[in-house]
């Protein structure tokens, strides 16, 4: 999850810029034992599973990564007709009314789905889309930071606006980024339509910094980070996931005891994504076994060291590293997608005017994709 940082969510600029680049490579799932995935940049799964289901399946999977989360859901949306696939993974809560309102994906009750756990189900009456995975996108901070300066961490919006912490926050682009979009979300979710752009003004007078997406602020600007050390990161609290501090002592080496990073639970704000059979896919049967298997125990205990996010099937369980160095929110913020699909692009362009013209740091570099 942590390397979807370009979302193209702003006021649907996003489909028009893409209708310019046209669509090419047509539905890529001509051959009736190869099923199309089309995802974004971050789908990853254990090559031993994949082959475990081409091998049960008699499938052959291909998989099309189409960039950032933003990008794949537009481009899927134009090339609806022709798709370029037969399913598509990784559209998340805050975009999903869009993918259904254009008729992104047809029905199909995914084998496995009486198992999703009842909190993350939707679309019970139509089942275009599945709930694949969950995550929560929280204000991470550097431990060794607030140690050495005798400060307690903040647990929660509240905090962040208070003396203590000025000029201490890097955040993402709400209009850029998928982490960014999620933390303007959980703050609207906690103050609510007129309270959100109050908050925004005292966390723009408290020195909060923006930048492009996550890339630059977790491995650049944040000082608790890998990157963050290395680059000399100064800014001791980030807008990241609740997977980031497992990550942080997964990819260490040597691995610490405990994780260097830790994670503001009361800032959360939570993430699920979906997965469904595209309209006019070329191998429904196919795409119809593949979505099978994203809901199979197998695959689900596969993803948390893959793509750093939580299952969504009741009994999946998440490896020792999860449970040793990190958590989900117990109380995140959430928002039903409808509110979102209303207020959305709306709330972005609001938070452009009132955040992004004063904060955005000079010169902010294009956003790089990776994960820590």
């Amino acid at each position: 999850m942590h390397n979807k940082t370009l979302v193209a969510v702003a006021t649907g600029i996003g489909l028009l810029a893409l209708s310019a680049c046209g669509s090419s490579g047509g539905a890529g799932a001509a051959e009736s034992k190869t099923v199309t995935l089309v995802s974004h940049d971050s789908w990853a799964v254990s090559k031993n599973v994949l082959k475990d289901f081409e091998k049960q399946s008699g499938y052959k999977v291909k998989v099309l990564n189409d960039g950032d989360a933003g990008q794949a859901v537009n481009k899927a949306i134009l090339t609806k007709d022709n798709p370029q696939g037969d399913v598509f993974f990784g559209v998340d809560n805050t975009l999903l009314s869009r993918a259904l309102d254009n008729g992104l994906f047809q029905p199909y009750e995914v084998k496995g789905s009486d198992l999703v756990l009842p909190r993350y189900r939707v679309d019970q009456a139509k089942h275009r889309v599945t709930p694949i995975d969950s995550g929560d996108i929280c204000v991470n901070y550097d431990k060794a930071y607030f140690s050495k300066h005798k400060l307690t961490p903040p647990q929660s919006f509240d905090d962040l606006v208070k003396p203590e912490y000025k000029n201490l926050l890097v955040t993402e682009n709400a209009s850029t980024s998928s982490p960014g979009l999620g933390f303007l979300l959980g703050s609207a979710a906690k103050y609510g339509d007129g309270g959100w752009q109050d908050y925004w003004k005292k966390l723009k007078a408290n020195g909060v910094k923006v930048v492009d997406g996550w890339e630059q602020a977790y491995n650049e600007e944040f000082s608790g980070s890998a990157g963050g050390r290395k680059a000399h990161g100064d800014r001791p609290l980030v807008v990241s996931y609740a997977s980031s501090p497992p990550a942080e002592v997964i990819y260490a080496s040597p691995k610490p005891d405990s994780a260097p990073t830790g994670v503001s639970y009361g800032t959360c704000f939570r993430q699920t994504e979906y997965a469904g059979l595209l309209s006019n896919a070329k191998n429904t049967k196919g795409g119809k076994a593949f979505l099978d298997f994203l809901l199979t125990k197998e695959f689900q205990e596969d993803m948390p060291l893959k793509m750093f996010v939580y299952p969504v099937r009741q009994a999946a369980q998440v490896p020792p590293e999860f449970v040793k160095y990190g958590r989900q929110a117990s109380d995140p913020e959430t928002m039903a997608p409808d509110r979102i699909a209303a207020n959305r692009d709306q709330w972005v362009k609001s938070w452009t005017s009132l955040v992004l013209k004063l904060c955005l740091s000079r010169g902010a570099r294009g956003t790089r994709r990776g994960s820590p």
